[in-house]
């Protein structure tokens, strides 16, 4: 478990952001376990307290579960994971909008370069494996 935190965002947050990118990239699986609070707090170096609120938020906006004393789970929720693959698509091309836009770029042109990068990195991870 690696979390490369920042100083920009609350590290409860960023925890959040990582759980939910390993579940969109399925390194996390539906009804998989987690590390307890303090596991967690202790690998990555954080406050259990931190921690806790991480793991409270997660459960409000059900991607984990907790039943009774047994450890944390990934939500099986096919309409949450949908949600949270969802969400980070749309954050990423929000950025990528807001950014390409300040240079007045035309959209066709960018959709062409957008193309074009996503098949060179496919072609380059393909090469890879």
């Amino acid at each position: 478990m690696k979390i490369n935190l920042n100083n920009r965002d609350p590290v409860y947050v960023q925890v959040i952001r990582y759980f939910k990118e390993q579940i969109a990239t399925g390194m996390l699986e539906p009804g998989q376990e987690i590390p307890s609070r303090r596991e967690l707090a202790n690998r990555i170096k954080i406050n259990p307290n931190t921690a806790q609120r991480a793991y409270k938020e997660m459960e409000e906006e059900g991607l984990i579960y907790t039943e009774r004393n047994l450890p944390s789970r990934i939500t099986k929720d096919e309409q949450i994971l949908g949600a949270v693959r969802e969400e980070l698509i749309l954050e990423a091309v929000d950025a990528f909008v807001s950014s390409i836009r300040s240079i007045n770029v035309p959209v066709d042109e960018v959709v062409d370069l957008v193309k074009e990068k996503y098949k060179n990195a496919n072609d380059v991870q393909g090469e890879e494996s």
